[in-house]
């Protein structure tokens, strides 16, 4: 049964991790606010990867699935789990009460290396394992259809080559690497879209420019221009062949991905609106206006009551969050409850920040306080990692029980 109560444990790390974000975080929000493209250095310190001494040898597959074959399975955990998809919800919100675009900034965790997890080869993870990976996938002709991408991909000889143009590379200029999504043949569709792990530095790939954008300007967002780009050709992850109609190919393996890391966008929202809704509060209360949410609506000012509206359609959000990633870490399938998570989420967690840079006036509306800053972050929450209008077009597939091709 679900529980949408934080055990000790994760309290525990949510206690720490609003720590760091209240240390760490918060003094420098404005500082790489305003030096937008500068490399946050204090980040530094929370970099975890493996160094080259430390990366395990590289095993051959068949020795890996000898090796898998020889261990006990893992006995499933009985009962409720809180997994890494609840963990990570908990970690991303507190960071992010922090400051959304220097948790992006975070070395090591790029939206690449999820791809890696779900796609790779165990001896390819072994290989990528330290990478800082991005993801590209959105072209100037496509963006929220995915399987509409025309960068391609042609094999010859031992390598791949590719071409192509990719727009707002999370992480596209500090990353080690960039996971490229291209397809072997535009004819096949989806089947024929294969990932591919671009280490930078690698010949006929261009960081040609990086955005301007109008928050998380910690976060760097690159354009990405691939010509005659050459890679191994062992660098495309899993399997190369096509084969329509297969769901499980690496397609439809990287998709499924984003079940996970869309609740994590909206545990983004989350994270940010609180700070903005509990700074909005501490404001009031100095001026001697105190909520008192024991009581009831018709008692309370116009002003109390906005707040405590607020409130619930924040509390609201967040438990379609714990619920999407619980289902996540339990094996329940999630995808309408992920879309859910991040429709709400991002569309709350934006009216919230933008309601209370009114609510506080000047205050909201200069840089002396970090409310407007949190009001031009919480923006781009609503739109990557697939648009509201995008999640709710695959709610309403999933409640009508409608493909792709019958409801667009």
């Amino acid at each position: 049964m679900i529980n949408l109560e934080l055990s000790k444990p994760l309290q525990d790390q949510k206690a720490m991790m609003q720590g760091v974000a209240a240390q760490l975080l918060r003094p420098i929000s404005r500082k790489y606010d305003q030096q937008e493209h500068a490399v946050p250095e204090e980040l530094k310190v929370l970099d975890r990867r493996p160094r080259p001494s430390q990366k395990p040898p590289a095993a051959k597959d068949g020795e890996a699935k000898k090796e898998r074959a020889e261990k006990p399975p893992k006995k499933k955990p009985e009962g409720v789990v809180n997994g890494s998809n609840m963990s990570t919800c908990v970690t991303v919100e507190e960071m992010c009460w922090g400051d959304v675009g220097l948790m992006l900034s975070l070395p090591g965790a790029g939206l690449g290396n999820a791809a890696i997890s779900a796609v790779a080869t165990p001896e390819q993870k072994a290989r990528f394992g330290s990478y800082y990976a991005a993801m590209a996938i959105t072209e100037p002709a496509s963006g929220s259809d995915s399987a509409s991408i025309g960068a391609t991909a042609r094999l010859e000889g031992d390598e791949w080559v590719l071409n192509g143009e990719k727009i707002f590379v999370t992480a596209g200029g500090r990353c080690d690497a960039v996971v490229v999504w291209a397809t072997l043949d535009k004819s096949k569709g989806k089947a024929a879209i294969k990932s591919f792990v671009v280490p930078k530095g690698t010949p006929g790939m261009e960081v040609a420019k990086l955005e301007h954008k109008l928050g998380i300007r910690a976060s760097d967002t690159a354009t990405i221009m691939l010509t005659d780009c050459r890679i191994p050709k062992d660098n495309v992850l899993g399997s190369a062949e096509v084969q329509e109609g297969d769901k499980r190919a690496a397609f439809g393996k990287v998709m499924q991905t984003f079940d996970n890391t869309r609740p994590t966008v909206a545990a983004m929202a989350i994270g940010c609106s609180r700070a903005a809704l509990e700074r909005t509060i501490e404001l009031y209360k100095a001026e001697g206006i105190e909520v008192d949410f024991d009581k009831p609506l018709w008692e309370m000012s116009a002003l109390e009551a906005e707040l405590v509206r607020m409130e619930a359609d924040w509390e609201g959000a967040r438990l379609l969050v714990l619920r999407a990633a619980w289902m996540a870490d339990n094996g329940e399938p999630n995808s309408m409850e992920a879309s859910m998570a991040k429709a709400k989420a991002g569309r709350v967690g934006n009216a919230i920040t933008l309601r209370c840079v009114e609510l506080c006036g000047a205050l909201g509306y200069g840089q002396d306080e970090l409310i407007e800053k949190w009001a031009r972050d919480s923006k781009i929450l609503d739109i990557f990692e697939g648009t509201q209008q995008i999640q709710q077009l695959i709610v309403a597939r999933r409640q009508l029980n409608l493909s792709s091709d019958q409801l667009k």
